[in-house]
């Protein structure tokens, strides 16, 4: 036993100081093991030879089975280390890796840069009807990064929406439209929150609704929702962007009287007459007119969150889609309006 033990550790001791590769230390001592198992198998028992290296050919064999497994376990852990993934490190950051590459366009923009995309992902943004308007407009909210995002409306997904309500889809007829929503905006971005409120705006809750949020975009198709919205959200000291379409023609304005530009019934401090401004289902719109003016929306939202450019605080913009023309009218806040005025 001692005299093998010895030629082993100077196969293993004395290879590794003169530098003889693992494979030929292994194959000496598979030599090793067979010359013992070769003198205990073929020889008398009482023969020196065996008896000199001692043990029985049962026990060699033993010994040598058990080796044999140990170095297969560590070749077989070395192949599974070897073929591991590297692990990930967690991200340091407020984005992780998916995130800023899906968000490089924008940070490489010198207006928004990382900063700017931070102040998307921390925002908070409802929008007030998932109609034509809304529908544009909540794809590229979610599309920019905007962290959370509510959107509030009562109505269902019809076939006559979907000729310009491009968020919604033929399946989605008779779902209601922020649910509709919600899926078609986590389906484009995963990293966001949306938050779905499948019921009319009112007085009694849009006050505790709008305090969550910091800036509020409307784009429904009546004058009741629009004052109400303006009403509340200039009393919270919140952004409004504002936007409205009919047949041809579009405009959208940023109302903010906290920051002294005008507030909706400023510029409009009546409703008009019942007929001079038909809805869309009774004057018709043209389809790509709701994408147009909804898409200006979510971008002066991205340039209001990020302090980028300049807005349209104090300044209508109307798109007449029929020639092609664009118009800006400055608009002022009014010392009597009787909703933010002294």
């Amino acid at each position: 036993m001692i005299g093998f033990l010895t030629a082993l550790a100077l196969i293993w001791g004395g290879g590794h100081f003169l530098g003889f590769p693992v494979r030929m230390r292994t194959g000496l001592t598979v030599i090793l093991f067979a010359a013992l198992l070769l003198a205990h198998g073929l020889l008398p028992a009482d023969h020196p030879l065996p008896r000199a290296i001692g043990g029985s050919f049962a026990g060699w064999a033993t010994l040598a089975g058990a080796l044999v497994l140990v170095a297969a376990y560590v070749r077989a852990l070395g192949w599974l280390k070897a073929r591991a993934p590297e692990p990930v490190a967690p991200p340091t950051g407020p984005f992780s890796e998916t995130e800023l590459d899906r968000y490089a366009r924008h940070i490489v923009l010198r207006e928004i840069g990382g900063p700017g995309q931070k102040a998307l992902k921390n925002a908070r943004v409802l929008v007030v009807g998932a109609g034509g308007l809304g529908s544009p407009a909540l794809l590229y909210l979610a599309a920019a990064g905007v962290g959370t995002i509510g959107v509030i409306d009562d109505d269902t997904v019809s076939n006559s929406n979907l000729q310009r309500q491009v968020i919604h889809t033929d399946a989605d007829i008779g779902t209601p439209k922020v649910f509709s929503a919600r899926d078609a905006m986590l389906a484009l971005n995963p990293h966001i929150q949306v938050r779905p409120y499948n019921r009319r705006l009112s007085e009694e809750i849009a006050a505790e609704l709008f305090a969550d949020y910091d800036l509020i975009l409307e784009g429904t198709d009546n004058f009741a929702t629009r004052y109400l919205v303006n009403r509340v959200a200039a009393g919270l000291g919140k952004p409004v962007i504002g936007g409205a379409i009919s047949q041809w023609e579009g405009q959208l304005a940023t109302w903010h009287p906290a920051s002294g530009a005008p507030c909706y019934a400023c510029v409009f401090p009546e409703a008009p007459a019942p007929g001079l401004a038909p809805t869309c289902a009774e004057a018709g719109v043209i389809g790509p007119l709701p994408g147009v003016i909804g898409t200006m929306m979510a971008g002066e939202a991205v340039k209001e969150l990020t302090g980028a450019g300049e807005g349209l605080r104090g300044r209508l913009l109307i798109w007449d889609g029929l020639f092609a023309e664009a118009r800006i009218i400055k608009t002022k806040k009014r010392a009597d309006c009787p909703v933010c005025g002294s």
